[in-house]
């Protein structure tokens, strides 16, 4: 059978989501572990979506096949008792053989978390990047329409992205602020290597007033990432989740839980 989990963790204590050689402490690892535990057999996760080291996730969603039969309940109570206290399970559905965590997301979406202040944050240091100068979200906002649609995003990618082409389509950026907080969902169809946090990095320059709005779409059209800003650091980068068709039965993104600026 084929069992979809969606899945949380904190990835400040992780080399990224990707099994990597022996010594990286990754997320998959951890997990895989976990499930084999339950099924009391090898199991091989599939994501949704791969998260770099120190990036988090609230809904992370991940298929397997097992011959193991489980109740739901008991592949989520079940893993969490074998998993470290930096991930967890939060549920699990059985799916058709065909389904893809992967291929059969049709959008995901990212949330940025900033936080102001002259002073830099302690107890929130690995949940969320820092700005000692205040943020005008509105200008932020402006910035970001710019970048809706389907568009070459060359301008955002790393040099270190291995997608076969640049061509992505962002369905929508919403940026609020909440006191002190300023936060920036991204949906979109997929997204290119450290994307968002380039995206963030971009209109962080324009909220500090260093740039106008109107720059970040001179940056899409140069498709020249040596022109743009620093990409944002993981730490305030959040995988809400992919979307999945209704029917599918998995209700995600994932907004993240407990007290915080998130």
């Amino acid at each position: 059978m084929r069992v979809t989990c969606v899945v949380e963790y904190d990835g400040a204590g992780f080399q990224g989501w990707q099994i990597q050689p022996a010594g990286a402490r990754t997320v998959q690892a951890v997990l895989e572990a976990a499930l084999a535990g339950v099924a009391d057999e090898p199991v091989s996760t599939v994501c949704a979506g791969r998260t770099d080291t120190g990036v988090h996730a609230s809904g992370q969603v991940v298929h397997f096949d097992t011959t193991a039969r489980r109740p739901e309940k008991a592949w989520v109570m079940g893993a969490n008792t074998q998993l470290p206290p930096d991930v967890a399970v939060r549920r699990a559905v059985a799916v058709p053989d065909g389904f893809s965590a992967r291929y059969d997301a049709h959008a995901r979406t990212y949330r940025y978390v900033i936080l102001e202040g002259w002073n830099r944050p302690a107890l929130w240091r690995s949940r969320a990047a820092w700005s000692h100068r205040s943020l005008d979200a509105a200008a932020m906002q402006a910035g970001a329409c710019h970048l809706l649609g389907e568009h070459d995003f060359s301008a955002f990618r790393s040099a270190a992205c291995q997608a076969r082409h640049p061509v992505r389509t962002v369905h929508a950026i919403d940026v609020r602020r909440n006191g002190a907080c300023v936060s920036v969902d991204v949906r979109a169809n997929a997204f290119l290597h450290n994307m968002v946090r380039i995206i963030v990095g971009t209109l962080m320059v324009v909220g500090r007033g260093e740039h106008a709005p109107a720059w970040v779409g001179d940056l899409l059209e140069a498709r020249d990432r040596t022109a743009g800003a620093a990409t944002a650091p993981p730490q305030g980068l959040y995988f809400l989740g992919p979307t999945y068709a209704r029917e599918i039965g998995i209700p995600t993104p994932v907004e993240p839980g407990g007290p915080g600026p998130v």
